[in-house]
């Protein structure tokens, strides 16, 4: 739960600690993405439009459910799994050389 700051330094040194937490989490998310790749047989399973689709519902509920703006949230992860498609992408198509 968001703090009240008395200063724009307190309200920039707060979004400066969950930036860093983010992108652990990122991080943590693109490991379970490169694993994934070695579990699908190709390019259509990687980009999987249902389960983007399910992935986006359940953001949106989770947003509502949490007090966030479930456009924002939608945005954000509209982005964040076209950049993980793309990797996995990337990941599996490399996979495929290698065997």
């Amino acid at each position: 739960m968001a703090v009240t700051c008395d200063s724009l330094e307190q309200v920039r040194e707060n979004i400066d600690r969950l930036d860093r937490q983010i992108v652990g989490l990122i991080a943590e998310r693109g490991a379970y993405v490169s694993q994934a790749a070695g579990f699908k047989k190709d390019s259509d399973a990687v980009k999987a439009p249902l389960r983007v689709e399910q992935v986006i519902t359940k953001a949106r509920a989770l947003a509502e459910q949490l007090g966030a703006n479930p456009d924002v949230t939608e945005s954000v992860y509209r982005a964040m799994i076209a950049a993980f498609i793309q990797q996995e992408l990337a990941e599996h198509s490399a996979l495929q050389l290698a065997d």
